[in-house]
């Protein structure tokens, strides 16, 4: 399994390209049989950007598994291709078989800076005294 932050798949995607070596790093990337693609949501691609993740986006379909997160619905996801036509295309290849995991509410890395940020504010072992007026 490889997990890798979005945007730098996409660059090793897009020297890769330009180096005309891309269908050599698609064969390389197809050793793995799951690619965990972090934070699609945060990429704001170009069109050369966007067609390199299409194309490892349709490499990948019914062939390897892809991990998505983002924090984007796929309704918003035209952010990300910036092109109706290829939006739906990855959303339809990345949805077939797909099992989607929605998650609602706080996100844990808030949770924890909350928790930290109330444990520095009330140190263990601290009386605490209030005042009635």
């Amino acid at each position: 399994m490889l997990f890798i932050p979005t945007f730098k798949l996409v660059q090793k995607l897009l020297l890769a390209k330009k180096a005309l070596k891309l269908e050599a790093l698609l064969k390389k990337l197809d050793r793995y049989a799951v690619v965990c693609l972090v934070d699609i949501g945060y990429v704001q691609q170009d069109r050369e950007e966007m067609e390199v993740l299409f194309t490892f986006l349709a490499e990948r379909y019914e062939r390897r598994s892809v991990m998505i997160t983002s924090n984007l619905v796929f309704s918003k996801w035209d952010q990300i291709f910036k092109d109706p036509m290829p939006t739906m295309a990855a959303i339809d290849r990345l949805v077939h078989h797909a099992t989607i995991l929605e998650f609602d509410g706080e996100s844990v890395r808030t949770k924890k800076a909350k928790a930290r940020q109330t444990a520095s504010k009330h140190p263990k072992g601290s009386q605490q005294s209030f005042s009635w007026v």
